[in-house]
């Protein structure tokens, strides 16, 4: 049986296990995204009543019919953007701003958009708590990514989306990188790289996110 509140050693333990048996094991090997993996608090970015079930491998409800992702798909997906100290990345779906954590403790900035704006308020008070100080936020359609800071080197959408969107990767860099999940109802992960006008897309693996729709709420898996 769980302890409801654990102490903190314990989410110590449970963070490292976490990121020895369900992300380094099941394949990711970047040590920059283990080493951010290992380090953000995911049990500070969900209720105080689920934060015993923070590292098992499934995703949690964090308010507002949403979701905060399965720690390996956030492994997975921020390992396949290569996410380098200089860059500056777009998120599409704030949530509780654990995934715009990780990728805070990768890029030089992270620009991150939630239609929720309940939501979008929580992570920036979980975040400014916790010090981050390279995450701007935005509340509005994910769709219109975030236009006045264009040119993104990544961008990363956190909803199935029907088709690529390619709003947002007209806000990608030439090589630039984006991972979205594409597909109704079960989705395909899918990595794209700009080169020019051109994207070359690669399928990475299967999913299911809540659906990326215009003017609806947009969410995690």
């Amino acid at each position: 049986m769980h302890n409801a509140y654990p102490r903190v050693t314990d989410f110590t333990k449970a963070r490292k296990r976490m990121v020895e048996e369900q992300i380094l094991m099941r394949g990711v090997k970047n040590q920059r995204v283990l080493g951010a993996m290992m380090k953000v608090e995911r049990h500070l970015f969900v209720s105080e009543g689920l934060r015993h079930q923070a590292y098992d491998d499934y995703p949690l409800p964090v308010g507002s019919g949403q979701t905060i992702s399965q720690p390996y798909m956030v492994a997975a997906m921020t390992e396949a953007l290569r996410v380098e100290p200089e860059h500056r990345v777009l998120e599409i779906g704030t949530g509780s701003g654990y995934q715009a954590a990780v990728l805070a403790e990768l890029a030089n900035t992270v620009y991150t958009v939630e239609f929720i704006a309940e939501l979008s308020l929580g992570a920036r008070r979980v975040m400014q708590r916790l010090g981050y100080r390279n995450v701007r936020f935005r509340i509005g359609d994910g769709h219109e990514g975030w236009p006045e800071f264009v040119p993104y080197d990544r961008i990363m959408v956190t909803a199935g989306a029907e088709t690529m969107p390619f709003g947002l990767v007209d806000q990608l860099a030439d090589r630039g990188r984006i991972v979205v999940p594409i597909g109704r109802g079960s989705q395909m992960l899918t990595l794209g790289v700009k080169h020019g006008k051109r994207l070359v897309q690669r399928s990475l693996m299967g999913c299911v996110f809540v659906p990326f729709v215009r003017g609806e709420r947009n969410g995690r898996p």
